[in-house]
Parts: C-alpha cells; sequence; structure tokens
C-alpha cells in the first residue's frame, strides 16, 4: 500500500528578534515587525516524514493555517521533497489559540481524506504551548506519540510504527497503530538541503492569494482563471481553502473560537547588581579563572 503522510506545519515570526514594540497592548505579537520562519520543530518533523517516504515510498501532503505569506513556506516544504501544499487562510481565522486552531486543522484533515501518518513539531516558537498537536489528534480520536526523537520501524503490513520519544531524564520506546499522530521534539532531524530540481520546478508554485494579486495588478481576471487552471494542471498550484471549503464552523475559529485570553503582559528587565572588572593581562585571567573554578563553574 502506498504510505500517506500529512506534515502540519506553521510559519511564525522570528523571536530571536523580539523587541520592545513587537508585542501589542493586548499581549499579541505585531508580527508584521518581525521576519517570518519556518518554524523549527516543524521543519524536522518534514524531514522525518521525507526519510520514511526515502524507505517505504509514498506521498506527503504538508498543511498549513496561516496567513497568505506562508505560501513562502510551503514552497520551502516542496523544494525538500513534499508532494502537495495546502494553505488553510481566511481572515475568520485570525486571532486563533490552540483549540481553534488545532479545530481548523482537524477539519482541513478530514477534508484531505484518507491517511496514514501525522507529523508535526512539538511545538511553535511563537508559543511554546504544545498543545496543538495532541489537541488535534484527540479531535481526530487517534493515537499519538509526542516528543518524538527517532522512528524505530514502520511496518505498513501490520499497520505499526515504533518510535523512540523523550520523557525526563531518558526516553522509552512506544509502538502505536496507524493512524497516528507523532509531535517531534528539537535536534530529532537534521533537515536537508532543498532539491535544486525541485527548486526550479516549484519556485512557479502559487496559491490562490498570490494569482489574485497578479490579476488585480494586470486587471484581467480571465487570465486568473486561466493561470489557475493551469497550475493545476502542472501540479504547481499550492491549494488554498477557506473556512467554507473544510466545513468548518465560523463560531469555533479565530477569536470567537478562542477561550483563551492573555491576562497580563509585562516588560522584564534583566540588570546585574554586582560585577568585577577583570583587567585584559595575564594576572587577571588566571586571577578570574580560579575564582570560577572555586566556585565550581569551571574544573
Amino acid at each position: 500500500m502506498s504510505l500517506h503522510t500529512i506534515v502540519l506545519v506553521k510559519q511564525v515570526p522570528d523571536t530571536s528578534n523580539i523587541s520592545g514594540d513587537v508585542m501589542r497592548p493586548d499581549g499579541t505579537v505585531n508580527r508584521a515587525k518581525l521576519p517570518a520562519i519556518f518554524n523549527p520543530e516543524d521543519k524536522e518533523a518534514l524531514e522525518l516524514a521525507l526519510r520514511l517516504k526515502d524507505q517505504h515510498g509514498g506521498h506527503i501532503t504538508v498543511l498549513t493555517m496561516g496567513p497568505p505569506n506562508a505560501a513562502n513556506m510551503l514552497r520551502e516544504c516542496l523544494y525538500m521533497g513534499a508532494d502537495r501544499a495546502i494553505l488553510v487562510s481566511d481572515r475568520r481565522f485570525a486571532a486563533a489559540d490552540t483549540l481553534a486552531t488545532s479545530y481548523a486543522l482537524y477539519k482541513a484533515i478530514q477534508h484531505i481524506g484518507e491517511y496514514d501518518l501525522i507529523f508535526g513539531g512539538r511545538q511553535a516558537i511563537d508559543g511554546d504551548t504544545a498543545q496543538v498537536g495532541p489537541q488535534t489528534a484527540e479531535k481526530l480520536n487517534i493515537p499519538q506519540i509526542s516528543y518524538t526523537l527517532e522512528i524505530q520501524d514502520l511496518d505498513l503490513k501490520k499497520r505499526r510504527i515504533t518510535a523512540k520519544r523523550a520523557i525526563k531524564n531518558g526516553y522509552e520506546v512506544l509502538e502505536a497503530p496507524l493512524p497516528v499522530l507523532l509531535t517531534v521534539t528539537k535536534d530529532a532531524a537534521d533537515p536537508r538541503p532543498f532539491d535544486v530540481k525541485r527548486l526550479c520546478t516549484y519556485k512557479r508554485a502559487q496559491s490562490k492569494f498570490e494569482v489574485q494579486a497578479l490579476a488585480e495588478e494586470s486587471h484581467d481576471l480571465v487570465w486568473m482563471e486561466d493561470l489557475l487552471e493551469k497550475l493545476k494542471a502542472e501540479e504547481l498550484y499550492i491549494e488554498t481553502w477557506n473556512i467554507e471549503d473544510i466545513d468548518a464552523d465560523v463560531s469555533m475559529c479565530g477569536l470567537a473560537g478562542s477561550p483563551t485570553k492573555v491576562h497580563k503582559v509585562e516588560n522584564v528587565v534583566l540588570s546585574g547588581s554586582e560585577f568585577k572588572e577583570v583587567p585584559p593581562t595575564q594576572e587577571g585571567m588566571t586571577e578570574m579563572i580560579e575564582e570560577l573554578m572555586q566556585d565550581h563553574i569551571f574544573g
């Protein structure tokens, strides 16, 4: 049988560049102030899925819920080896918490149809909740293996997977029936570079939003429909779904479906109360190292 894997990915703001003007008063992040990047653990999840594809063949679908510019990240997935890219995007998804996000992903996965495996990163760097994967598995009513470090075995005939997962002070090995959802932790896999041939092919892949933007510039809606059909025929279309496409309940999406609210936001400034100046001499360095060794910081 052909292995079908869905990989949940997310475009996130680069939180390594957080500054004072990034946080809004309501506790949400002003994403326009930060560059967007591929969530690191999601990229590692894609790599694990690609390794299984290398071994067993099959088909990989990447799925994201995000703004129109998330198409850039989906192209990266295609460059690496994904076969199909889906962008779930609608203004009514805005300000979704983990509950509303997992609901939208659940409805999108139902719309995709049959699958064997779902991979996703343990958590996104813009939230650090590690809730979306487990919540999605619960909604789908399938088993889950969180904090996955390694896939040890996949038996398609028996429809079982064996994976190593991280736990406090060690690891454990779990076996689960398919379909199953796995969240992947940091350093589980070193993502492969882009394939040059795939980059040359899929750099022309576009979402409906991107085609619409081109049509608005040319004022030619007929041309837009022709281009969409051409992209679909050449398998270069980044499928673009809204709330109606996945048959989602609007009241469970976005802000309306998000019971989590930010209670308080504080800016924390770290400052040192004591310091000692070390002269840039051999004696000064020797004295500093001796003090560090006495404090058991060195040695």
